[in-house]
């Protein structure tokens, strides 16, 4: 790392300040840091690593595990029997909430919302959906997709009528809410992920993520943040602009810090935000993305999908590409998931 040595101290405090969560154990941690040594060799100068979290071991894995340790612990704390929770029709968060409530024992609503203009039979049958499925999850539909306000009601009006029916529900939100009490599962993360730096003693001197609900970027800036690392964090856009993620993640923080009881150790020039990815919109890939998937299968044998973990090391490739990653030579990747995905865009994928 470009600092000095993390103090043991301020990771022990750390890991203190999250005991008071509740907390199930849902995944198989710590995932691996492992080179890009044929990647890097693509890009002369630069020394590419990836965080291993498409290998959390929940439902073939992905970030959204480490997440909901934390919410399904409060759940089972709480004594709720069923769980909510709202997303698109692909969404990685909604396969991964299916799998872990049937390990869990209790009952699971999902509700898919219309956020991407694809008809087809893989997007709507194939992927993420048939896994629901076979989880045994409850699947309802909402009909917009860029609605946020109205689908967070939707959920909340279902979760009304199991308690009418004797259910005690907990729903898992993806808007904004003063307590993100997934990014607890990030900040797990940043701790796992400085030990293995220094173990490997490598000098990162530039970490990336995938940049949506904002959960898994808020945790990592916030727990690096807390532990006195001066390493930046880039987050790729997969949903919003650069504007609008840069408020979202920034508020995160202020509301995980507070739950830690540290507030103030981000800052607003502590987010930084890329959506050089993002185009044409939210499950969505262009052909350069399309392409940088191909390189890191061909490549490394990694497979990303097109709505998150794809965009997310497009983005870097494009930064590299760009002159604009002069400054950082040695650059992590969270690896967030999302292989299922990949079937529901077979078409776009083979007709490139």
């Amino acid at each position: 790392m470009t600092q000095p040595p993390i103090n043991p101290a301020l990771i022990k405090a750390l890991e203190k300040s999250l005991c008071k969560f509740p907390r199930a154990t849902l995944t198989h941690t710590p995932t691996p840091l492992e080179k890009l040594a044929r990647l890097s060799d693509e890009f002369e100068g630069y020394q590419l690593y990836v965080k291993r979290d498409d290998c959390t071991g929940l439902a073939m894995g992905g970030n959204k595990a480490r997440q909901l340790e934390f919410y399904l612990g409060d759940a089972l704390a709480r004594g709720c029997d069923t769980v909510l929770s709202t997303g698109a029709v692909q969404s990685n968060y909604m396969r991964m909430i299916a799998a872990a409530t049937a390990k869990l024992g209790l009952e699971c609503h999902i509700q898919l919302e219309q956020r991407v203009d694809n008809s087809s039979e893989d997007y709507r049958h194939s992927g993420n959906v048939l896994l629901d499925h076979l989880f045994g999850a409850n699947l309802h539909h909402f009909p917009l997709g860029e609605d946020e306000d109205g689908a967070d009601k939707s959920v909340a009006a279902l979760a009304d009528e199991l308690t009418s029916r004797g259910k005690w529900p907990y729903i898992i939100p993806l808007g904004r809410t003063l307590e993100p009490k997934g990014a607890l599962g990030y900040v797990v993360a940043a701790i796992e992920l400085v030990q293995q730096i220094e173990n490997q003693d490598l000098p990162i001197d530039l970490i990336v993520v995938g940049s949506g609900s904002g959960m898994t970027h808020a945790g990592l800036l916030a727990g690096l943040k807390l532990m006195g690392v001066t390493t930046p964090v880039l987050g790729i856009c997969v949903r919003r602009d650069a504007l609008q993620q840069h408020l979202r993640i920034f508020e995160h923080c202020q509301n995980l810090l507070k739950m830690l009881g540290q507030p103030g150790a981000v800052n607003a020039d502590d987010v930084w935000v890329d959506d050089s990815a993002l185009a044409p919109g939210y499950g969505q890939a262009t052909t350069r993305v399309k392409q940088d998937m191909h390189l890191l299968a061909t490549r490394e044998g990694l497979l990303t999908d097109p709505v998150y973990s794809g965009k997310t090391f497009s983005g870097v490739m494009n930064l590299i590409r760009s002159g604009g990653a002069e400054k950082f030579r040695h650059i992590a990747v969270i690896h967030t998931g999302g292989t299922p995905a990949i079937f529901a865009y077979r078409k776009e994928l083979i007709d490139g």
